[in-house]
């Protein structure tokens, strides 16, 4: 310590110039980042959940990165991060979403990661999951899909319904040639 000092003072300032400064900058530096560091994760924050009131009646899609809490009425599609269905809230069309939950009504298909029916849920659609819970008293009517990928089912769909087909094809062709 008292040799960095010295280093830093008298010496470097006469004969290495260059490297003093390269050297405290980076002391410097070094220090400054840990702010910086903590000012990008306060930037990265994630924003509040947009809140879509009781009174409010929305006819048209809504397309979103977050998450977005419906209390009131949406009649068309859906697609956030995390959708939380209020109680008092009615969603006709599809629901695409990572996390959903409903507490409320959907007349439309649920794909989700995660799905979640709570005990006053009203769901009459198709539901495309990864994982579901379904608590008691809840209301649903619909076919239930496990998927891996549920959030893109139509092309996982289309890709490997038109493989075995084709596999198939060759193997029959194979066969009658025997």
């Amino acid at each position: 310590m008292f040799s960095k000092s010295k280093i830093n003072e008298p010496g470097p300032k006469a004969s290495d110039a260059t490297a003093t400064p390269s050297s405290a900058p980076a002391d410097t530096s070094a220090k400054s980042s840990t702010p910086p560091e903590y000012k990008p994760a306060a930037m990265k924050a994630k924003p509040p959940a947009s809140v879509l009131s009781s009174d409010l009646h929305i006819t048209g899609n809504i397309k979103t990165t977050g998450d977005i809490n419906v209390e009131g009425t949406v009649e068309g599609d859906i697609r956030a991060h995390l959708l939380t269905v209020g109680e008092s809230a009615t969603i006709r069309g599809e629901v695409i979403a990572d996390d959903v939950v409903i507490n409320g009504r959907i007349v439309g298909r649920v794909r989700g990661l995660k799905v979640r029916l709570t005990s006053t849920a009203k769901v009459e659609g198709d539901i495309i999951h990864k994982t579901i819970a379904i608590e008691s008293g809840a209301h649903f009517e619909g076919s239930v899909q496990r998927q891996d990928d549920p959030l893109s089912a139509n092309k996982t769909k289309a890709a490997p319904a038109t493989a075995p087909a084709a596999a198939a094809a060759p193997a029959a062709s194979s066969t009658s040639g025997s």
